[in-house]
């Protein structure tokens, strides 16, 4: 199983907003030169992330803005604004396991709580993490390479 790329994709935005909103127009072709996808990507994942009400953009000029404290948004938020999947159930099921088998008969009851224990796993894990603290993360890097390029 893999998680579509649109989550880190989000992630990296709201990092880039934190890390230049101040010295550069934040376009969609600016967010895109960073993450190193086609701009149309970041169009729709910037307004995944309108939609569930945790940026507003300004068409046009550049502007976007985090709507909530940075303490306030978790990597689960993210997360649930831009997969796609249904968060009632991560992991899909097989459609039809057999009836007559007595494995297919049997394996939803084997199984969905194993799965259902490992998606909590996850969402707790991405709850914990807010953006303050990919701020905190992203700035230290920032400055890291900074001093690195000074010495260099």
């Amino acid at each position: 199983m893999q998680i579509s790329s649109r989550f880190t994709i989000a992630v990296h935005i709201f990092a880039c907003i934190e890390a230049f909103g101040d010295q550069y127009k934040l376009t969609s072709d600016f967010l895109a030169g960073s993450v190193n996808v086609n701009p149309v990507i970041i169009r729709k994942t910037m307004s995944q992330l309108q939609k569930a009400g945790l940026i507003k953009v300004a068409r046009g000029t550049g502007g976007i803005r985090i709507t909530r404290p940075l303490e306030e948004i978790t990597l689960l938020d993210i997360f649930e604004a831009v997969e796609s999947i249904d968060h009632e159930h991560l992991f899909h099921f097989h459609d039809n396991p057999n009836p007559a088998c007595p494995v297919g008969r049997n394996i939803h009851k084997i199984l969905d709580g194993h799965l259902q224990d490992a998606q909590r796993a996850l969402e707790q894990e991405l709850a914990k993490t807010t953006l303050a603290d990919i701020q905190q993360e992203t700035l230290a890097c920032l400055a890291k390479d900074a001093a690195a390029d000074q010495q260099g």
